[in-house]
């Protein structure tokens, strides 16, 4: 019998994008042989999974799952091709178990939740079946799990394409749902000025001392308005500084709000489906062009 060897493993996940396990199978069943075990893999997952893996995936959905007591939960984001397939039935299903098992699991990467058990398998193995079955690449890109100092709220909009979770201390059940909603929509870049990065602010205040440069502003002026745009610009990215979307005055903080309602966030998790990914783009007029291009030469 031949030597079934690590490489050989790998490489056949490559081409099949098959669980390790699986592909050792195969290649165990083909004696060895490498086209003959990603024929038996064709068969059992679909020959739709074959090189999935090297698609762009950068549709998908956001999901939360808290427990009963508000405690502890996670929010998760995985990805598919389309926006079509984040629609799908199953691809909803599949994102529910996993955001459930982070919370169940506390696994510390999505490697480990990957080999999670689930059904007669493990998480990863559902997750190829389903590549097989309807023909997309599907990855499970991120996720967070939190065990509140308060409570957690969430909100999820725009058909699951951007998703928060909140952990308030104190205040009401009203609030924690308005504050998800406001970061949704404001889409702050941390609680406070303390989580944004050095090299942000420098970069903001070089770019707001040029543009007061080429204004004809005096060099002893230049870095005193520096730093009154990178207070504006931290009133603005942080959650704290920013106006309350839904403050009737249009002025009230959230830092203010918070205070009217002695209440605090302790932290929270914003997820943009695909932020950070390239996207497929499909041009079909060019794609016609260059090839009636390629034809004539």
């Amino acid at each position: 019998m031949a030597e079934i060897t690590a490489g050989m493993v790998k490489e056949l996940r490559e081409k099949t994008d098959a669980p390790m396990m699986e592909c050792k199978k195969a290649l165990t069943e083909a004696a060895g042989d490498m086209a003959k075990a990603e024929e038996i893999l064709r068969i059992k997952l679909g020959s739709k999974a074959t090189k999935a893996a090297t698609r762009i995936t950068a549709e998908g959905v956001v999901a939360v799952s808290i427990a009963a007591d508000g405690k502890t939960g996670a929010i998760i984001e995985v990805n598919c091709e389309t926006d079509f397939v984040a629609k799908n039935d199953d691809f909803l299903a599949l994102t529910k178990v996993a955001a459930d098992l982070v919370v169940e699991k506390n696994p510390a990467d999505v490697a480990a939740l990957s080999s999670q058990p689930f059904g007669e398998g493990t998480l990863e193995s559902a997750r190829t079946a389903l590549v097989g079955k309807i023909g997309e690449n599907l990855t499970l890109r991120r996720f967070v799990r939190v065990e509140a100092k308060g409570r957690l709220s969430s909100y999820i909009h725009g058909g699951a394409k951007i998703g928060v979770m909140l952990d308030l201390v104190g205040g009401d059940e009203q609030l924690g749902r308005d504050l998800a909603m406001h970061i949704a929509a404001s889409k702050p870049k941390s609680l406070d000025a303390s989580g944004i990065s050095a090299e942000l602010l420098d970069s903001e205040r070089r770019v707001a001392i040029e543009k007061a440069r080429e204004a004809g502003k005096p060099e002893a002026m230049l870095e005193k308005i520096a730093e009154g745009t990178v207070q504006k610009f931290l009133k603005e990215v942080t959650l704290l500084g920013q106006v309350f979307v839904k403050a009737e005055d249009g002025k009230q903080t959230i830092e203010q709000l918070l205070k009217s309602k002695g209440a605090s966030v302790a932290s929270f998790t914003l997820y943009v489906v695909g932020d950070g990914l390239e996207k497929r783009t499909n041009d079909f007029a060019a794609e016609v062009a260059a090839q009636a291009a390629a034809a004539q030469k």
